[in-house]
């Protein structure tokens, strides 16, 4: 039994390694036939995993993924709020703010409400954990939508950055939330989750403040001296991005949350017109850490998500990918001069994936598998649903929705409300929608 059990660990290293290097040959050709680099990796993992060849046996609890996909998402939180920069989202502020502001809670409501009328045996706190683990978008699983030149480059620049901040503020929601059900389930002992919640996010933000900001200070403080080079500024913000996840975890707070805002706070301190290239190791990093969680989803939670599938699985998966992001979407957009097809094309774009799955396996091992194995089967029949949905349509409707706005002739109407001096500088980086 041991010898099998280090067989299978070691097998997990080379199968990552032999599909990374097979993937990064062909990327190129399976990019014109439409597979996206997670489509890739999740059809590895399933082939290679338990309910395909068997090469590989994966456990969802298992300690070593759970580091893995918290970590990459706290190198991805930090580099998505290190990169905002409002100064260059420009006149597009606002529809950002909207999308982030109502149409995030409007998903959170509608999504609450589906999954309690679908599973009302569940509570409302656990249909509430669902609607927050199904919220964010992953702008990755649709990549083509944001690299096509033929859509408006405001349009691509919405979805960038909705998809960048959206997991960021969905955390505190779903720390929330397992707490809440930890504490229905008896799992916190004496300690109301109120206090558990208040300590994990609040102490994440100061972490967040020492931490990016100091960081930020001192490596621009050392650049400017140099001290530092170009590969070695790489490094140092990979460390603080790290650093910033690792010591509030340390203390029992939020690491998602410190690497979010630890992110914002360090751009800010380091100079967020000169943080694009310090970014590109850390991005690197976390890209190559998402093949393994989407070889791991693969492995170890696609084919059982799949055999216990029910109707009511499948109903709250496809409503999450469909009305429950549509409508809020609708609604947040509305007044703001879009037509109706680019409502539509961002409504459709709302992609579940990387968040959805790590905040999944977070569920699994705070709340354990009798309570958390339902929203692991609904989480992973979602991500699946659009990591092939999304994957397929993302080229073509990117390219037909394109070609309809460049037969466009006329200027979107919130820039025709604009004075002309706003219209002259937003006219240097905008399509219109």
């Amino acid at each position: 039994m041991g010898e099998h059990l280090d067989t299978a660990h070691g097998a997990v290293p080379l199968l990552l390694v032999g599909s990374v290097l097979g993937y990064v040959l062909v990327a190129d050709l399976l990019d014109r036939v439409n597979v996206t680099a997670p489509m890739f990796f999740v059809a590895v993992g399933v082939g290679m995993g338990d309910t395909g060849l068997g090469l590989v046996s994966v456990d969802p609890a298992a300690h070593w993924l759970l580091l893995v996909a918290e970590i990459t998402l706290a190198l991805l939180l930090f580099s998505d709020a290190a990169h905002l920069d409002l100064r260059k989202v420009g006149g597009d502020a606002r529809p950002v703010a909207r999308l982030l502001l109502i149409g995030l809670p409007l998903t959170l409501v509608a999504g609450t409400l589906i999954a309690y009328a679908v599973f009302p045996s569940q509570g409302w706190v656990v249909a509430a954990l669902l609607a927050a683990l199904l919220a964010p978008t992953d702008a990755a699983l649709g990549a083509a939508v944001v690299s096509d030149e033929r859509v408006p480059t405001r349009v691509r620049r919405l979805l960038n950055v909705e998809s960048g901040l959206n997991d960021g503020l969905a955390t505190p929601v779903v720390t929330v939330l397992i707490a809440v059900a930890a504490s229905e389930a008896g799992l916190l002992g004496g300690e109301s989750w109120e206090a558990d919640a208040a300590w994990s996010l609040s102490m994440a933000v100061v972490v967040a403040a020492i931490v990016g900001w100091t960081g930020g200070r001192v490596l621009r403080t050392c650049r400017a001296w140099g001290w530092t080079t170009v590969i070695s500024d790489q490094v140092a913000v990979l460390a603080l991005a790290l650093l910033c996840y690792l010591t509030a975890t340390t203390i029992e707070a939020n690491g998602f949350v410190a690497a979010f805002v630890g992110g914002m706070v360090f751009s800010a301190a380091f100079g967020s017109s000169a943080v694009e290239k310090e970014l590109h190791f850390t991005e690197q990093n976390g890209l190559l850490a998402s093949y393994v969680v989407w070889l791991a989803f693969g492995a170890a939670m696609v084919g059982p998500a799949v055999e216990d599938a029910t109707l009511g699985t499948l109903t709250v998966a496809v409503a999450s990918l469909t009305l429950v992001r549509l409508l809020p979407v609708w609604v947040a957009m509305a007044g703001g001069g879009w037509r109706l097809p680019t409502v539509a094309f961002v409504g459709w774009f709302g992609p579940r994936g990387l968040a959805t799955v790590i905040f999944a396996l977070i569920a699994l091992e705070s709340l354990g598998p009798t309570d958390a194995d339902h929203l692991l089967d609904v989480a992973s029949v979602t991500v699946l649903l659009s990591v092939v949905a999304h994957g397929l349509s993302a080229a073509p409707l990117a390219g037909r929705y394109g070609r309809w706005a460049g037969r466009l002739t006329d200027e979107a109407p919130e820039r025709r409300r604009m004075t002309l001096p706003t219209r002259r500088r937003l006219s240097l980086h905008t399509d219109p929608d």
